[in-house]
């Protein structure tokens, strides 16, 4: 040490004591991006000619969101129910989950959240 005490840092917000919340602003552009890129649900059909764990590995491939827990639970309401939803997000990329889902020989839909 070279003998001078250290200093503290003064931290100061670039917020003014004044300021307006922003809250409004963000509500608005969110409700702005879902009408621009409207939320579609990926569904995933059950079938009788895929293993259980052929599909939990099929949508941990397919849909990058999901993790073993999820896929596992997605797989046992499709099979158990039906069908089950696998993922909500916009046109394009529900598109391409059904897709990759479909290349593994899983039956999937897309449909307006």
């Amino acid at each position: 040490m070279n003998g001078h005490s250290a200093s503290p840092e003064l931290v100061t917000s670039r917020r003014s004591p004044h300021a307006v919340s922003d809250a409004p602003v963000r509500e608005a552009e969110l409700r702005s991006l879902e009408e621009t890129l409207p939320p579609y649900v990926v569904v995933l059909h059950n079938d009788d000619h895929n293993a259980m764990d052929h599909v939990v590995r099929a949508l941990l491939v397919s849909i990058p969101e999901l993790d073993l827990e999820r896929a596992a639970e997605v797989m046992l309401i499709a099979h158990h129910h039906g069908q089950a939803d696998v993922v909500v997000c916009p046109l394009e990329r529900a598109e391409l989950y059904r897709d990759r889902l479909e290349s593994h020989g899983l039956t999937a839909t897309i449909r307006r959240a």
